[in-house]
């Protein structure tokens, strides 16, 4: 039997709040926020603040905290706000005294803050995460309240000296897992004839604005009804042949042409200093100038490929990059060289133009020097990595290689503790995909939604920056279980000991 019962819709005020009772310890914002080293984090944040100009700013913990609650749980900006505000938990979590329904800053502050702290800062913050988790002891960062200790300033100090005699490096320890992957930017997919026709579409809104500004009664010609009609017979169509989208293209780049000849004409009748397009406007007439240019001269030479070829009128910057994948042959966004070392993550370049990944090593194992003050012991990477320059190079730096030799194998086979030695350290390559896995499905890594260049870096730093987080909480959380129960098995150690010489005495 299906049972029932109706009630009236509750008033606020008569729904019970739990706000009477204290806040569940094992909830997992409480021991995340009680794992971080906040003042170390907040440092590196207010070196990109400027102490005597502007409002206050923004506690560093709201901001940070902020920043991790969004990619955490994969919200943009609005849902990000909100879920704090509903969220007691999460408001314990950026160190707030007390539960408020107001918003903790505007959400348009999120666009700001990845503009201001830019990439670099967020790989600073990833650094400290790293050196923090190292021997150094995540138990003395943190103090019993959870808080990070004062002697963060300390640890900084002697950075800086390892940072001097970085030329004297000491020795070699740990492994070094390097690799290179596409974080895509959130764009619609780009076709030479959707690229022009987006092109001329706001070419008719540039001739527009201009006779307002200007004070021309009499529009140019455009044909936009014609030309967007064209555009669409052969767009909405299942199955073009070649032929039918070359002709397209070819309507549409000189309804384009048109365009731009209009604007210019416009443009020569302004008087003044006074340019009559706004920052925004400048900037796409300048992107669809060099639209033209770029697929007038493929369609004239019947080719696909250009230098610098612009895939989004929006993004400029946005880059083809041809990786070979099986489901994505050519991806869309920056190019990402990243390192890992014990189970943490690094992004050691990250360029909107394909490069050849094989050129990045020296780099990379220079970045790992600096960050510890030694060189690794042993470099795993794919076998692009492995090509004669890079392998001479780190035999010359006394690194080893994981990588099968070059040119013809050897008459010699290796034996079976090589063969096992081999396919062990190539197995943890596994670490770095899985990185990428994690970043990509967990984190929306391939869908970066950022609207410029240096916020778009920001936010693919933030992602690495945040899972970076979760690794170095579990870590502690480990460290502290540890500590609690070393006593213990020290007490039953030292019983069994006593109980095992007793008897060796009774015999």
């Amino acid at each position: 039997m299906i049972r029932y019962k109706s009630t009236r819709q509750l008033s606020i005020e008569e729904f019970k709040t739990p706000f009477q009772i204290k806040l569940d310890k094992d909830n997992r914002w409480v021991k995340l926020g009680n794992s971080l080293p906040w003042d170390r984090l907040a440092g590196i944040y207010y070196q990109s603040m400027s102490s005597d100009q502007g409002a206050p700013a923004i506690d560093a913990r709201i901001v940070i905290g902020a920043m991790i609650v969004k990619h955490k749980l994969r919200l943009d900006d609005r849902e990000a706000i909100e879920t704090i505000r509903e969220n007691m938990y999460i408001q314990y979590f950026l160190g707030l005294e007390e539960y408020t329904y107001k918003d903790v800053f505007d959400r348009s502050l999120f666009t700001t803050l990845r503009y201001r702290l830019g990439a670099d800062k967020f790989d600073a913050m990833t650094s400290e995460i790293i050196l923090t988790s190292e021997g150094k002891g995540v138990q003395k960062v943190n103090d019993s309240n959870g808080s990070a200790s004062s002697g963060s300033l300390g640890q900084k100090e002697k950075r800086s000296g390892k940072e001097q005699s970085e030329d004297k490096p000491k020795g070699h320890k740990g492994v070094l897992i390097v690799d290179a992957t596409v974080a895509d930017q959130m764009i619609a997919y780009p076709t030479d004839l959707g690229l022009i026709a987006g092109s001329r579409q706001e070419s008719e809104r540039i001739i527009d604005e201009l006779c307002k500004s200007v004070g021309v009664m009499e529009k140019p010609r455009t044909y936009r009804r014609v030309a967007r009609k064209q555009y669409l017979n052969v767009a909405k169509k299942k199955n073009k042949t070649k032929n039918e989208v070359r002709k397209a293209i070819g309507q549409q780049l000189r309804y384009l042409k048109r365009n731009l000849k209009s604007i210019n004409g416009l443009l020569d009748r302004v008087q003044g200093d006074r340019f009559p397009l706004e920052a925004r406007d400048q900037k796409i007439y300048w992107v669809i100038q060099n639209v033209y240019d770029q697929q007038e001269r493929m369609y004239t030479d019947r080719t696909h490929s250009v230098e610098n070829r612009i895939v989004n009128i929006y993004q400029p910057y946005v880059r083809p990059i041809v990786r070979g994948k099986d489901k994505a042959n050519v991806e869309f966004g920056a190019k990402l060289g990243v390192s890992i070392q014990k189970g943490y993550a690094r992004i050691n370049t990250l360029s909107w133009e394909a490069y050849n990944e094989g050129t990045d090593l020296k780099k990379q194992v220079e970045d790992y020097r600096h960050l510890n003050g030694y060189y690794p012991k042993v470099v795993i990477t794919d076998k692009i990595y492995g090509n004669r320059e890079n392998r001479q190079w780190l035999k010359v730096m006394g690194i080893r290689y994981s990588g099968k030799p070059l040119g013809r194998p050897s008459a010699k086979s290796q034996t079976a503790y090589q063969k096992r030695k081999f396919k062990q350290e190539q197995g943890r390559r596994n670490e770095v995909e899985g990185k990428f896995g994690q970043g990509k499905n967990g984190y929306n890594l391939s869908k970066v939604r950022a609207r410029s260049a240096r916020t778009s870096e920001s936010w693919i730093a933030a992602i690495f920056f945040v899972m970076n987080l979760i690794k170095f909480s579990k870590e502690f959380l480990f460290s502290v279980l540890d500590t609690l129960l070393e006593p213990f098995f020290l007490a039953r150690l030292n019983l069994a000991i006593e109980k095992t010489d007793l008897q060796v005495r009774k015999l």
